[in-house]
């Protein structure tokens, strides 16, 4: 299982990953899952992924080495697109391109071709965009009104999110909800799980304010754990109880 959010705000950009995978109880590893690509001051582009790790490394490699355009000739990379739309139409190319190549030897093991991407970053004269592509290839943009996007095990992420999230939240805000976001999740679902790959991007920056792996036992992320699970018991405590009468109450 993964966790991947992805938050955009006025003044950036911040991109969170987990990167545990595990095929059983007894086979846990970790893989990078958050994947930047970068020319400072001109362009930067991230990449996090879910699902088959097979599959999503295949469309990775595919973006890396780059697909050769039968009108044009020009091998189109990430590096290359001249704006984040066409970078992300070449992501759902990809990912149908490695879908007709492996997807009838997968069927075949009853193995189901699961994959979704966030995307997003900034190029020089543009403006940031973040994008989710699903399986099939098509895509959706974040917008101001929901300004993030989540892949994996998103569901128990999400209600942090819906709280605490908007436009105009400062950045590195941002980036502690996301973090609060991960740790909710990983409270609730073992197969998500440290390191956790962290990228922050300011707008018009065009590279990374903060491109960082937080590890297990880093002291900010449990000191963050340890408060947020604290004032959590602290409001439900300061909550007071129901005024409803029980049943034998009432009878009486």
């Amino acid at each position: 299982m993964t966790y991947c959010c992805g938050i955009l705000v006025r003044d950036g950009l911040v991109m969170i990953a987990d990167t545990r995978t595990n095929a059983g109880l007894d086979n846990v590893s970790t893989f990078r899952k958050l994947h930047i690509f970068s020319k400072p001051g001109e362009r930067i582009m991230a990449i996090a992924s879910a699902g088959n790790l097979a599959i999503s490394q295949s469309v990775l490699s595919t973006l890396t080495e780059g697909v050769e355009d039968p009108n044009t000739g020009e091998v189109e990379t990430l590096m290359n697109a001249p704006t984040m739309f066409q970078a992300a139409q070449r992501i759902g190319r990809a990912i149908r391109l490695v879908h007709a190549t492996e997807g009838p030897a997968l069927r075949s093991e009853d193995v189901s071709f699961d994959v979704s991407f966030l995307f997003g970053g900034q190029i020089k004269g543009s403006r940031m965009r973040l994008f989710m592509v699903y399986t099939a290839g098509n895509f959706i943009e974040c917008t101001t009104d929901t300004p993030y996007l989540q892949i994996g095990e998103h569901k128990y992420g999400k209600p942090v999110l819906d709280r605490a999230m908007h436009y105009d939240v400062e950045l590195y805000e941002a980036l502690k909800t996301g973090l609060i976001s991960m740790d909710s999740t990983m409270r609730s679902n073992l197969g998500v799980g440290l390191p956790i790959d962290v990228l922050v991007v300011r707008t018009d920056a065009c590279e990374a304010d903060l491109n960082h792996r937080i590890e297990a036992g880093e002291p900010y992320f449990h000191d963050l754990r340890s408060r947020w699970s604290a004032a959590l018991r602290a409001a439900h405590q300061n909550i007071p109880r129901p005024p409803y009468k029980s049943e034998t109450e009432t009878k009486n």
